[in-house]
């Protein structure tokens, strides 16, 4: 049985970011059987919502530090000013728009200019200069629809969406916000869909969530185990690459530990000096390919 996973989330939310680990485990164990649709948050039109709570880009700075014990890659230091991300959020719209299905890519690459660089992601040269990462992607044609009404359209649809979570079990789990008015779902959440049946996994949500859920929605479904040592089998699976936390995640078993970044890194140095993985730097981490 198919499962279809709405994956809630905005660019610029370090949690939904955080979750990346996870996403990519889900992924390696389920992924023949999972179709994906994203929806964009909306998290902050522009950076007036911040700065009306007393924030400014020190203190943001020092929030982002909490966020490296989950292991993805970050940059340190503040930005030049507070960012909103409804221009980002819009930016994946028209990538959905004219290039269907590259849409999680563009979201992800996004995240990386969030994350691991100091780049003003409210700005389009920038928003270009992150969707360079998308294999094939016409960016110029892209950054051009952004005022487009369709564009509009469906970045509202989508803000809309993630705020119906009123009463939900996301809500009950305590697991929603509200933000602006409306009871929304926060980043990263997944509503996963089978039949007629419907479960979710609101908010920050560690990979064993998922994987019960999954196991619930469709026991009769293949599962792929934890590979072997080599981390060339996962990136394989992976062409557009994985960080450091993301291998070490699909390569741990259900009863261990998470494998932590220096033992995977390890890994995957030996594998770059057997020539079969190469590895770009990403922040404070890097970015690690199979060779084909």
């Amino acid at each position: 049985m198919d499962i279809e996973i709405t994956f809630i989330s905005d660019p610029g939310c370090p949690w939904g970011y955080s979750a990346s680990p996870s996403l990519a485990a889900l992924e390696w164990r389920y992924g023949p059987r999972l179709s994906w649709r994203l929806v964009t948050i909306g998290l902050a039109e522009d950076a007036s919502m911040y700065e009306s709570r007393g924030y400014d880009p020190i203190m943001m700075g020092q929030r982002m530090e909490m966020y490296r014990q989950f292991g993805m890659p970050f940059t340190v230091g503040p930005r030049a000013r507070l960012t909103g991300t409804g221009r980002a959020c819009r930016a994946i719209h028209a990538v959905r728009l004219m290039s269907p299905g590259d849409e999680i890519t563009a979201f992800r690459a996004l995240q990386f200019g969030w994350f691991t660089t100091r780049m003003l992601m409210d700005e389009d040269p920038n928003i270009a200069t992150a969707l360079e990462r998308v294999p094939g992607l016409d960016v110029p044609a892209v950054m051009a629809m952004l005022d487009d009404p369709a564009v509009e359209a469906a970045y509202q649809a989508d803000k809309a969406e993630a705020r119906t979570a009123a009463g939900s079990p996301t809500e009950f789990q305590g697991k929603a916000a509200d933000t602006d008015g409306a009871v929304r779902y926060t980043a990263l959440s997944l509503i996963f869909r089978a039949g007629d049946r419907t479960l979710e996994a609101g908010g920050f949500q560690p990979m064993e969530a998922y994987d019960v859920i999954v196991a619930n929605l469709d026991p009769s479904g293949t599962r792929r185990g934890v590979p072997d040592d080599l981390p060339e089998e996962v990136l394989r699976a992976f062409p557009l690459g994985l960080t450091t936390q993301e291998v070490a995640e699909v390569m741990r078993t259900d009863i261990e530990e998470p494998l932590n970044r220096r033992a995977a890194a390890q890994s995957l140095i030996r594998a770059v000096g057997r020539g079969t993985v190469v590895a770009e730097p990403l922040g404070d981490d890097g970015l690690w390919r199979a060779v084909c």
